[in-house]
């Protein structure tokens, strides 16, 4: 995954627009210009899409360097970039020394997905996210499940145009107490994620995001000053499976949890298990205890199922026994929230109270069953449950 939370559909739910990524790539090649789009506000009911970008902002965290190059501090990668080339992510680009994000306010997928999409577990269940993405990523994970715009330049997507106002205008109507940055890694698109977070802040919706944490220090110090929940890939615990597999580095992403964690952001962790790649039992073992030990027993663990996708087509789908022996361990190094995912049915998709052991939240799917939560406590009880279970006020 690319920071994704689930293969992207179309807007789901209520709403009447619903067309597949294929599909809407085909119907804009084809000229189909114009969509209702009923989440938009009455004043922009129809929404322009096109090819390419509308407005180029400059970038964050940049170092003018010498010969008109510029350093990028966004993310580990920290690209030094020449005059008219771009970073590694494919979205930001040096114009003369000056460094420009492409993607502002020009996301190229636009939804309305249940929050157990992403997947938060622990996040006001049962609810509908506003889900944005734009083209990029810092990552060139070969398992990726939405490569053809994660590995994308934003010229070759349609893209709407789409600025932070609109975003939470469009939250608002469609019933969306939360914002999900997310399907491709956000940070990519960190100017345009932090306008409409502080916008999304002050009217009371929460923004959340999926990502697989790769991130300089001072962004992410700044991003959790407005950020609520974060869904974390943790891809693998084995640094040679990041060189090897992801193109980057595992520290960093240890970094970043930590942080979020300082920080008090809800945090849960996505570790999508590939067999013969990172399955070893001990590997995941060490893996758990890391988190037991630095973020906490409490912190919800889902462990998700492989499919073969983007480079990996030709291997096999994760085995269920492989991933029910994952979460054998991860509740043996102490954990007490390990989900199973990808795997629509299973026991292990619903919440049991850590206190007392009683079913909290059933789900099948993305759909919710029995619930009892009172307030933030189990409704048996009593004791606190982690997570963000009720709306801003």
């Amino acid at each position: 995954m690319a920071g994704g939370s689930g293969k992207k559909t179309g807007v789901q739910g209520r709403f009447a627009w619903r067309l597949s990524r294929r599909a809407f790539v085909s119907s804009s090649a084809a000229g189909l210009a114009l969509f209702a789009l009923p989440w938009l506000p009455k004043s922009a009911a129809s929404q322009e899409i096109r090819q390419g970008f509308s407005h180029p902002i400059p970038a964050s965290f940049t170092k003018v360097m010498s010969k008109g190059m510029v350093q990028c501090q966004l993310c580990p990668r920290n690209c030094e970039v020449k005059d008219g080339d771009r970073g590694e992510c494919g979205v930001r680009e040096n114009r003369k020394g000056l460094y420009y994000s492409l993607v502002y306010g020009n996301p190229c997928a636009v939804h309305v997905d249940p929050v157990e999409k992403k997947p938060f577990f622990h996040v006001l269940p049962g609810s509908r996210s506003f889900s944005i993405a734009t083209a990029g990523c810092n990552l060139h994970c070969k398992f990726c499940q939405n490569w053809e715009i994660s590995q994308a330049r934003p010229e070759k997507t349609y893209n709407f145009d789409l600025p932070p106002e609109k975003v939470v205008a469009g939250a608002k109507e469609a019933g969306c107490p939360s914002i999900a940055y997310t399907y491709v890694e956000p940070i990519i698109f960190y100017e345009y994620m932090t306008a409409v977070a502080r916008l999304a802040k002050d009217a009371g919706i929460l923004n959340t995001c999926h990502s697989s944490g790769y991130i300089n220090p001072e962004p992410l110090e700044k991003l959790a000053e407005v950020l609520d929940a974060a869904v974390v890939d943790l891809k693998a615990f084995d640094p040679k499976f990041y060189k090897e597999m992801v193109d980057g580095k595992l520290e960093p992403v240890l970094n970043t949890l930590k942080t979020l964690r300082r920080k008090e952001v809800h945090v849960e962790i996505v570790n999508l298990v590939i067999p013969q790649f990172n399955d070893n039992p001990q590997t995941i073992s060490d893996m758990c205890a890391w988190i037991n030990d630095e973020l906490g027993p409490l912190t919800p663990l889902h462990f998700s199922r492989f499919y073969p996708l983007y480079k990996m087509q030709n291997h096999f789908p994760t085995p269920v026994a492989t991933l029910e022996k994952a979460r054998e361990l991860a509740l043996k190094a102490g954990l007490k929230y390990v989900y199973l995912g990808n795997i629509p049915g299973n026991p292990a998709e619903s919440t049991h109270c850590h206190g007392c052991g009683k079913l909290l939240i059933e789900r099948t799917g993305y759909r919710i069953g029995e619930l009892h939560l009172k307030g933030d406590n189990c409704g048996y009880c009593g004791v606190k449950i982690p997570g963000i279970w009720q709306k801003p006020a």
